[in-house]
């Protein structure tokens, strides 16, 4: 079970892995190649929009022909494209690169998300996700300080090359292990759509999304801009950078394990909703606070992500409560809206504002509180399936 636990870590990790390690290079090929940070951040945008796409096509594929054969294809793609993404020469090449680089890695957490529901029960899911989110929490936390140093001692296009290595680990994983889903579903093609929109009118599974998308805003912005502000404006290393966002991961990895601590001794309806509040909180502390130092922004910062680490296991569980079949289907819905809602926020950050800690910490205050009234309008309702339709 151990090494299955690993495995869907590894392969839910594959956004971080594919992002956070190459960060650190944003101010580096925005000098090398002359370009405003809005045309290099096209990189990311173009990454998450592409990896929210291929994620609808690959739910309902791995309901009909199972988990393995789709996981090893998308791994394959993201291998290739990786290499596409060391070898490219100006940022054209690499956009287009990272665009295919999404495409493959879409296959990996979209499914990662599903095995979860195939292999565990909704008893142990929770608690699993918990350790997944632990482990999953170390890439984002170790990505950008590998890829620090890996610039320090080497050149950029090496970043993609260890991502190539992480897919080849990956894929060697999938192929290994026997295919996790035993009921297999007969939809065809032409009936994804139908699929789709079966689960979205599904009123429990939709609102619950939805609501819990938001919350992604802040943090989706953070890593667009988080580079600029630690290297450009406050003048640190590739190296220091690193530590300073491996400081926040360490949050979010900290966030699940608290969960994971406090389950049993504390309703996860007072867990969600001290949640909610600490993402608010940590908003409005950024808006308040002089932003004159790194910390100003690392502080707050960390407790957005934490309050984020220690909601997305319940939370996370109880959207595929909602759902009893299409399953695939519903987790690639679930990490489709939370990165198109992420790519949203990516582009608004990237615009010229003269203040952009600010503007974080108006994302977090905002998303905190909008999620926070809904639940306490409709919590009941989904602790309590079926009670609204």
């Amino acid at each position: 079970m151990n090494r299955t636990i690993a495995l869907i870590a590894l392969l839910t990790a594959f956004p971080p892995l594919s992002t956070d390690m190459y960060l650190p290079a944003i101010p580096l090929l925005r000098q090398q190649w002359n370009q405003p940070l809005m045309t290099v951040n096209l990189t990311l945008v173009g990454f998450f929009v592409t990896y929210c796409l291929f994620i609808l096509v690959y739910g309902p594929i791995s309901d009909r022909f199972g988990r393995r054969r789709p996981l090893m294809a998308g791994i394959g793609i993201f291998i290739i494209a990786s290499v596409a993404c060391a070898l490219s020469g100006g940022i054209r090449m690499l956009i287009a690169a990272r665009v295919l680089q999404a495409a493959g890695a879409a296959a990996a957490s979209a499914l990662g998300l599903a095995m979860c529901k195939d292999l565990f029960d909704g008893r142990s899911r929770a608690r699993i996700m918990a350790h997944i989110a632990v482990i999953m929490a170390l890439a984002p936390m170790l990505a950008p300080i590998i890829g620090g140093w890996l610039l320090h001692w080497l050149s950029w296009p090496w970043l993609f090359i260890f991502q190539a290595a992480i897919g080849v680990m990956a894929f060697i994983g999938v192929y290994k292990m026997e295919e996790p889903l035993k009921s297999f579903s007969h939809v065809t093609p032409a009936n994804v759509l139908k699929v789709y929109l079966r689960v979205l009118k599904n009123g429990r599974f939709t609102g619950l999304m939805l609501a819990m998308s938001v919350l992604v805003f802040p943090f989706f912005a953070f890593i667009a801009v988080s580079s600029e502000i630690y290297i450009s404006d406050f003048g640190l290393s590739e190296r220091t950078f690193g530590y300073f966002f491996g400081f926040n991961a360490l949050a979010i990895m900290i966030g699940p394990l608290t969960f994971s601590y406090l389950s049993g001794r504390v309703s996860q309806k007072m867990l969600i909703t001290t949640a909610f509040t600490g993402i608010m909180t940590g908003g409005i502390w950024m808006i308040l606070t002089p932003h004159t130092s790194p910390w100003s922004l690392a502080l707050p910062m960390w407790v957005l992500s934490f309050f984020l680490g220690l909601c997305r296991p319940p939370t996370n569980n109880l959207i595929l409560e909602q759902v009893d079949r299409d399953t695939g289907a519903a987790s690639s819905l679930v990490i489709f809206t939370f990165m198109m809602i992420g790519s949203v926020s990516m582009g608004i950050i990237s615009l010229a504002w003269l203040d952009k800690i600010a503007v974080l910490g108006i994302m977090g205050a905002a998303s905190g509180g909008l999620a926070l009234i809904f639940w306490l309008r409709f919590s009941r309702v989904f602790l309590i399936p079926g009670s609204w339709s």
